[in-house]
C-alpha cells in the first residue's frame, strides 16, 4: 500500500542518509528505470468529460486555452515558483543543515510567505494570482482528489506539491518502487525488528538522555535502551501508532496531530462500462486515466494499470477487453458502484488505509525534535505528505540527530541559509 512504502521509504531513507551521505540513487542498490507506457488522461464530472487529453501536445494547449484562457500558465508559473524555492532544501541537506521544526524549515525557504501557504487554501491563492475559479473547479480539484482525496479548500503549500506531481517526469523502477525502500535498507545492513513499539520512557544517565523502548510481536514483548530514536509513523489521534506512550518526560510530550484521511484501493479485473462515461461503444473509448470533479463522489480517479515490469512488447489491452483497474475512493465501492464502472469483471481487490492528514489550518506546525535525541519524523506530513517529502524528513532527522550528537549547533535552525551556503562554495 501507498501508506506503508511511504513510510518503509521514510525509514530506509533515514538509514540511508547515515549509511550513503545521501547517495540513494536506484542505480546504487541495482535498479533499473520503468519504462513508461503511453495513455490518455481525462476530467469526468459525473456527466460528461470537462477536458480530454489528445495525442497532440499542441491540441491538447488550445484546449486548455480556449476553455480556460491562460490559467493554466499560471498554474505552472505559480507551481515552479513554490518548487524552485522548495529544491533549497537539498543544497542546505548537502551542507549538512538541519531543522528542529516544520516551520523552521519551511522559513528556511521560502520565509513567511511559505510558512503562510500551510494557512492559506490553495483556492485562495490560485485566484491571488490570476487563476480562474473554472480552472480551479474543473482540473485543480480534480488532481486534489486523485492525490489527497481533499478538495482546493486544503492548505496551498500540500497543493502546489501535489500539482508538481501531477505535471509529468515522475519516475518509478522495475519490479515496483518499494524495491527501492526495500534496497536501501538492505544497503544500510541495519538489524530490522518486526515488532509493534509500544512505549518510550525517558532515563538518564550521567546527564544523558537515554531511551528504554518496549515492543511487541506474535512472539511476545521486548525492550532495549537507546541513545535515539526516531519515530517513523504519524502520531495522530486516530491511529493505533498513537498508542505509543511517552513516560518520564517533563514537560510531557504530546505529539498527537489531528485526524488521517480514508482512501480505499480497489484494483478490478474487468469490462469498464464505457457508456457511464458516454461511449456505448467500448472499442471508441480512448482513456487510461479518468480523474473527476467532486461529482461523481463515489469515486476519485480511475486508471488502467500495467505491471511493474514492462517488457519491450507491452501494450496496454483495447478498451473493449478484460483489463485491470484501480480504481481510488473515500470509501469501499458498493456492489452497485461497481456495477456503474464495469459492465463485469472477474475479481476485485482492495486496501484501505489512512493514506494523509486531513488538511485544515492547524495553529501550529509540529517539531520533529520531541526530546533532546527523540524525533518525530512523519512530523513533515502536516505541511506536504508525499514520498519525496518524506524522503526530505528523514534525512532532515538524521541530519539533526547528528549535529545535536557532536554539538554542532550552528548546523541547526540558522537563518539566511542561501548567504551561508554561497559563502561556503
Amino acid at each position: 500500500m501507498a501508506r506503508a512504502a511511504r513510510l518503509l521509504a521514510a525509514l530506509a531513507a533515514l538509514l540511508a542518509a547515515a549509511a550513503t551521505g545521501g547517495d540513494a540513487r536506484p542505480s546504487k542498490i541495482g535498479l533499473r528505470h520503468r519504462r513508461e507506457v503511453v495513455g490518455r488522461s481525462a476530467i469526468f464530472s459525473g456527466e460528461h468529460f470537462v477536458l480530454e487529453e489528445t495525442d497532440w501536445y499542441l491540441l491538447n494547449l488550445f484546449r486548455l486555452w480556449w476553455h480556460y484562457g491562460i490559467s493554466f500558465l499560471r498554474l505552472q508559473m505559480w507551481v515552479e515558483e513554490v518548487m524552485e524555492k522548495f529544491m533549497r532544501i537539498y543544497k542546505y541537506q548537502a551542507h549538512g543543515y538541519a531543522f528542529s521544526g516544520v516551520e523552521e524549515l519551511l522559513y528556511s525557504l521560502g520565509e513567511s510567505a511559505f510558512v503562510n501557504m500551510t494557512q492559506r487554501s490553495v483556492a485562495e491563492s490560485l485566484l491571488q494570482v490570476g487563476v480562474t475559479q473554472r480552472f480551479i473547479d474543473d482540473v485543480v480539484s480534480a488532481v486534489l482528489r486523485a492525490s489527497y482525496g481533499q478538495s482546493a479548500a486544503m492548505p496551498a503549500f500540500a497543493g502546489a506539491m501535489s500539482l508538481a506531481g501531477a505535471q509529468g517526469s515522475l519516475w518509478s523502477v522495475e519490479g515496483g518502487n518499494k524495491l527501492v525502500c526495500s534496497g536501501l535498507l538492505k544497503l544500510t545492513k541495519a538489524n530490522v525488528i518486526h515488532a509493534t513499539v509500544t512505549s518510550v520512557t525517558l532515563q538518564n544517565t550521567e546527564g544523558k538522555p537515554l531511551y528504554y523502548v518496549e515492543y511487541e510481536n506474535e512472539v511476545g514483548k521486548g525492550s532495549d535502551f537507546y541513545d535515539i530514536v526516531v519515530i517513523a509513523a504519524p502520531l495522530h489521534v486516530d491511529n493505533s501508532s498513537s498508542s505509543i506512550t511517552f513516560e518520564g518526560f517533563d514537560p510531557p510530550i504530546d505529539a498527537a496531530q489531528g485526524p488521517f484521511q480514508p482512501t480505499v484501493v480497489s484494483l478490478v479485473h474487468g469490462y469498464l462500462n464505457s457508456s457511464y462515461f458516454g461511449f456505448p461503444d467500448p472499442k471508441l473509448f480512448p482513456f487510461a486515466s479518468i480523474l473527476t470533479t467532486d461529482f461523481p463522489n463515489f469515486f476519485c480517479a480511475l486508471d488502467n494499470i500495467c505491471p511493474v515490469n514492462i517488457s519491450a512488447n507491452f501494450r496496454r489491452k483495447q478498451p473493449q477487453e478484460a483489463a485491470v483497474w484501480r480504481v481510488q475512493s473515500p470509501k469501499p465501492l458498493l456492489r452497485s458502484q461497481l456495477k456503474t464502472l464495469f459492465r463485469s469483471y472477474y475479481s476485485v481487490q482492495t486496501a484501505e488505509w489512512r493514506a494523509h492528514p486531513v488538511y485544515g489550518s492547524p495553529g501550529t506546525l509540529p517539531r520533529f525534535a520531541l526530546h533532546d535525541q527523540l524525533f518525530h519524523l512523519s512530523a513533515l506530513e502536516w505541511a506536504a505528505s508525499s514520498v519525496e517529502v518524506m524522503a526530505v524528513a528523514a534525512k532532515n532527522v538524521a541530519l539533526l540527530a547528528y549535529n545535536r550528537w557532536y554539538q554542532d549547533l550552528d548546523k541547526i535552525d540558522q537563518k539566511d541559509l542561501m548567504h551561508k551556503v554561497k559563502t561556503e562554495l
